[in-house]
């Protein structure tokens, strides 16, 4: 089936939102609470989250800075199998390089990509530190940490930037809810009804 053909049929345009920032900036659970969001509303909707990616598809590969972009390369390859079927994809991954960006940007059509930056800063991406891994490479257990001894380049011009360190969750999701419905013309049968 053609994908005009399932976006009709699932009443929303497809579109891939791409979340960047440091570690422990948010990323993930945004992405889990607007794809919340967006599912109640009638929306097709999949997070493609790189922990999950790294314990199954992408087990293969290491920390490298080649690894790392063939992790993303391939992150950005699902959510164009996703979007091909009509759903919005969100893609919550650290992704640190302008460059490697770019080229992720460049593999979709700019009416069906949106690059999200999640912007916090490195000391209080270290006070939440989620998952321990900012106190890990600070005691080297972890090296080529991203905003540690790995470089973390800033978007220039994101599509939207969402500031979870001023701002509350609640309201970054409702940024990003309605961003994402201006952004893709996504209007379901729901809404319509």
């Amino acid at each position: 089936m053609r994908r005009n053909v399932i976006e009709r049929l699932n009443g929303h345009r497809g579109g891939v939102v791409w979340f960047t920032g440091l570690s422990g900036s948010g990323k993930t659970t945004l992405s889990e609470l607007v794809e919340e969001a967006l599912f109640k509303r009638g929306f097709k909707c999949v997070v493609i989250d790189g922990d999950q990616l790294r314990a199954g598809l992408n087990r293969d590969l290491g920390f490298s800075e080649a690894d790392r972009e063939e992790n993303l390369r391939r992150a950005a390859e699902v959510a164009a199998m996703f979007l091909n079927v009509g759903f919005v994809v969100l893609v919550p991954m650290i992704s640190p390089a302008r460059e490697v960006r770019d080229k992720i940007r460049h593999r979709f059509d700019s009416k069906d990509f949106a690059e999200v930056y999640v912007k916090c800063s490195i000391e209080m991406c270290e006070r939440r530190d989620p998952k321990g891994l900012y106190q890990k490479a600070r005691k080297g257990e972890i090296r080529y940490f991203t905003g540690i001894d790995a470089i973390y380049e800033a978007p220039i011009r994101p599509e939207l930037t969402v500031d979870t360190e001023h701002t509350s969750i609640e309201y970054c999701t409702q940024q990003l809810v309605e961003f994402i419905i201006r952004k893709f013309d996504i209007k379901s049968e729901r809404e319509e009804a």
